[in-house]
């Protein structure tokens, strides 16, 4: 009996094995083939477009990321400035006032100052003296000519630039020259308002206010000692050229008050008996101060010469009608009790605890003889604890004449108000720095800002 045909299975099939025919037809069709490429093709772009913005986002992420921290490290770094600037601050207010000088802890003081770790960051200060610089406001053409590396030409601009008048000095410039400039400014004819401002005067480059230090650290930096290796331009030698403005400032001043804070007495203007009573002198001393006064005394100093005795006799030969000249001892006692002037701040006088050697050279002139005292002056302050507790310890330097002593004693003194403040700090992770400069008169607590300037630094 022979099976039947399945008819359908076929018809579908068709022999055994067989491929239908419409699959041969697509599978062998070039068209279909082609479209299968393009897809494949297709998918091969998009894979390479997704991966390579993946990669850009990613990269974007990652600069953002960076931009982030650093904006972040730059905030956590400003306000560390601003603690150690109120840390100085603390210390300067803290720290007596009876005499100032680089034995104190507003000067040395690595504990509190140096590398000082907060979250993220740290900080260092320097706290640098302004009573210890020459003031360029009241500074003569001499003291100038004085400083390191000072030319005539501008010593003499200097002085065209701060004072009142439209004169030129011999080898200055006045109104008419920076008026002419190709791009013109107004002279300021007054006193200087920062030691920057010296930029703007004829002759004067950034080497010659910056030095070597232009970071202000002074310290020898491998930077700084590199020749033209790397900015700044240096000599490569082993000595740091700070520049003049290690040397100038234009707000210092002193109270007219002695170390507890009470006005100074005016041998000028006081009586017999004031100078008696104020100043515990004997009636002979003070009839003495009164009688020789004429116009009026120039300086303190002027109260001894060479001939004056060394201590004071135990009793005046001619009573209290007799005049009895000031003996040195006396002098000593109440030198930072006294004073010429009327005035409750007396400008521009130097700190001789704190001054360098290239300024307390300005006091005494350009001589030989000028360069023996300064470092004289250092050598004797070096052996004491608090430094020069009244001016009248200078009579005690080796090389100190009289006549020498006279000749400043109207411009030193041994303590001090106006500080600049430096302050560094740096980001551990991103390695952001920031810097903020200030200058502070702590005459009155907690302090008044004269000067601020802050900046970033990657």
């Amino acid at each position: 009996m022979e099976t039947p045909w399945d008819n359908s299975l076929l018809d579908a099939t068709g022999p055994a094995g067989a491929v239908p025919s419409r699959d041969i037809a697509s599978s062998c069709n070039p068209r279909e083939a082609g479209r299968k490429g393009l897809v494949l093709i297709a998918v091969l772009w998009i894979v390479a477009v997704m991966t390579a913005i993946v990669a850009v986002v990613g990269q974007t992420s990652r600069l953002n990321m960076k931009m982030a921290i650093a904006a972040t490290d730059e905030v956590r770094c400003k306000w560390a400035c601003r603690a150690g600037v109120e840390n100085a601050i603390g210390v300067l207010n803290e720290d007596t006032k009876d005499s100032d000088c680089l034995s104190d802890l507003w000067s040395d003081n690595d504990e509190d100052f140096n590398d000082v770790v907060m979250e993220r960051c740290q900080y260092s200060v320097r706290v640098t003296d302004e009573a210890g610089k020459l003031n360029i406001n009241v500074a003569t053409k001499d003291q100038l000519m004085a400083l390191p590396y000072m030319e005539e030409t501008i010593a003499d601009a200097i002085v065209d630039w701060r004072d009142g008048d439209d004169d030129i000095q011999a080898e200055g410039a006045e109104v008419g020259y920076y008026e002419n400039l190709p791009i013109p400014y107004t002279i300021r004819n007054g006193p200087l308002r920062t030691v920057r401002e010296l930029l703007c005067v004829k002759g004067v480059t950034e080497e010659n206010l910056y030095g070597e230090d232009t970071n202000l650290n002074g310290l020898l930096d491998s930077n700084e000692r590199d020749g033209d290796l790397s900015p700044p331009s240096d000599n490569g030698d082993e000595y740091l050229d700070e520049g003049w403005i290690a040397y100038l400032t234009c707000c210092s001043y002193e109270k007219n008050v002695d170390a507890d804070g009470d006005n100074r007495v005016n041998i000028n203007q006081a009586d017999q008996q004031q100078l008696q009573d104020q100043l515990e002198l004997k009636a002979s001393q003070a009839k003495w101060i009164v009688d020789n006064r004429g116009g009026g005394f120039r300086s303190i100093g002027d109260l001894i010469n060479d001939n004056s005795p060394k201590t004071s006799s135990s009793e005046s030969s001619g009573g209290e009608n007799q005049a009895e000249p000031l003996d040195t001892q006396t002098f000593s006692q109440i030198a930072d009790r006294i004073t010429i002037s009327g005035e409750q701040k007396l400008p521009g006088r130097i700190n001789i605890n704190t001054a360098s050697r290239e300024v307390l050279v300005t006091l005494f002139g350009r001589d030989e003889q000028a360069e023996q005292v300064a470092r004289a002056i250092l050598t004797e302050r070096a052996t004491m604890l608090y430094g020069f507790t009244s001016i009248a310890d200078l009579l005690n330097v080796q090389s100190m004449t009289t006549e020498r002593f006279k000749a400043v004693a109207e411009l030193i003194t041994v303590r001090s108000d106006v500080f600049t403040i430096r302050c560094l700090a740096t980001a551990n992770v991103s390695g952001a720095t920031f810097r903020t400069e200030c200058i502070v008169d702590r005459s009155v607590s907690p302090g008044t800002i004269l000067y601020w300037y802050q900046g970033a630094n990657y």
